[in-house]
């Protein structure tokens, strides 16, 4: 219609003839129409949920926002993600839309869900599992070369993710990773070792890590994985509970010489930097991490033990550190009103089998102990105490970093992992579900600081 008009105009003034009042009143309709069509076609944008990055290493932060949604009114944020056995896991956390219809979760507030106040990260470390899901759930990564999709939605009024019948705004898919592009992974089966080998892009060669979990056994990968994310040679090593490793599978059936082994294989990696290689250990594998650091031939530059002891848990069948039927020392587990059992009671120093204490004071490289206060599952506390005690009177407290932290529970894991306070322990004979600790915000909290701290005393004690 505007086109029309201004030929009309072309005309007339080629024409040398002025446009007559009539003209004039039906050019000027003519504008009015153009701006209501104007007018009509500038609607409110669609709703718009970003994530940033959508793909990000299980340690960073992604920024959440929400655009263009209504008003100063009630919305819900919502993480659902499926784990790799196929459970539903989701968080959700309510907030209300700033005067020009967005929501930024680095800035905002949360004021019911999962969580409260501004947790930038909290659909992820808040993360459990859904209504009606199995019991005793853990989230535990299995394969490492792919990631978590989480899938995270902004739904309209104060709900809870279960209410279907509240209408999803928008959504934005998410990918947490951890491994990086470029970190290769290293089946080891050799000289009886069963692990993983992980190594971060690049000639090296590395700093590193042989990387030691608790009496759940397996092997399991992810935090190695991670390690080489951020430039780390890293070993997971497998020690009970494997298929590959002598029977039966409920002993600790590889001796002294199995770790050192691990420890060579490591260090005399053509791309590892033989004298900068540290261990790690969470809850069994901080005996044998200190267990092993006192050994003749191994010498590691740094310690990194969380909620762990100074002994053996179990009665040792050996000098060589095999150890007998893991529930020999029964007695001393202690079950709640709830049928929870804990292994708090076992792992306090006083009731450790003696011969399995370790020589603290032959400890000769930086040891950095992570102590979560609501640990239910091993007397951390006792054993920090007792460490921090022994190294002050070999004059060695300068080789010792301690951190402690309330509310954080046993596992304490990479930085925006849900906890789970309970967990199935075991399945056969019968069904035994275990209490580990920690209340979810302050034990995010706890892996978050601890994370970054243990990798500012990784930096300082293995490239430095």
């Amino acid at each position: 219609m505007l086109g029309r008009c201004v030929t009309t105009i072309q005309q007339l003034v080629g024409m040398k003839i002025k446009p007559c009042f009539n003209l004039h009143r039906k050019l000027t309709s003519m504008h009015r129409a153009v701006g209501a069509v104007r007018w009509r076609s500038s609607c409110r944008s669609a709703p718009l949920l970003t994530a940033a990055p959508v793909r990000a290493l299980i340690d960073e932060q992604i920024s959440i926002k929400g655009n263009f949604l209504p008003p100063s009114s009630p919305v819900t944020v919502c993480a659902r993600m499926h784990s790799e056995d196929g459970d539903l896991w989701e968080a959700f956390a309510h907030y209300n839309t700033n005067a020009d219809g967005t929501v930024n979760l680095t800035r905002d507030h949360s004021i019911g869900g999962s969580y409260l106040g501004c947790e930038p990260m909290g659909l992820f470390w808040g993360l459990q599992p859904a209504p009606g899901a199995r019991e005793g759930l853990r989230l535990r990564k299995k394969y490492v070369d792919t990631p978590y999709v989480v899938h995270i939605s902004v739904l309209d009024g104060h709900v809870s993710p279960s209410e279907a019948q509240s209408a999803e705004l928008a959504a934005v898919t998410a990918e947490r990773w951890y491994m990086a592009p470029g970190v290769t992974r290293i089946e080891i089966r050799q000289n009886t070792l069963v692990g993983t080998l992980f190594l971060p892009p690049g000639p090296g060669p590395f700093p590193a890590m042989l990387d030691l979990w608790g009496m759940g056994g397996g092997l399991v990968e992810y935090r190695s994985a991670l390690f080489a994310s951020r430039g780390y040679a890293s070993f997971s090593l497998a020690y009970i509970e494997h298929k590959e490793l002598p029977g039966p599978l409920n002993c600790l059936n590889v001796d002294d010489s199995y770790f050192k082994s691990a420890f060579h294989l490591l260090r005399d990696h053509p791309q590892v930097c033989a004298d900068r290689v540290g261990m790690i250990g969470l809850s069994y594998g901080v005996y044998l991490t200190l267990r092993n650091a006192t050994q003749p031939g191994i010498k590691p530059s740094c310690l990194i033990c969380i909620n762990g002891p100074v002994g053996s848990t179990i009665k040792l069948s050996d000098a060589d550190g095999r150890t007998e039927n893991i529930e020999s020392n029964n007695k001393y587990w202690k079950y709640d009103d709830q049928g929870l059992v804990t292994f708090k009671e076992i792992s306090a120093p006083a009731n450790l089998d003696p011969e399995s204490k370790v020589k603290i004071e032959n400890i000769t490289c930086p040891l950095m102990y992570i102590e979560g206060e609501d640990d239910q599952n091993a007397s951390s506390t006792d054993n920090a105490n007792l460490i921090e005690e022994t190294l002050r009177a070999a004059d060695k407290s300068h080789l010792f970093t301690r951190l402690s932290y309330p509310g954080a529970g046993h596992l304490i894991e990479p930085p925006y992992s849900p906890n789970s306070r309970i967990s199935l322990w075991r399945v056969k004979p019968e069904k035994v579900f275990t209490l580990w600790g920690g209340h979810l915000a302050p034990h995010a909290a706890a892996q978050e600081d601890s994370w970054k701290k243990m990798l500012d005393f990784m930096e300082n004690n293995l490239r430095r």
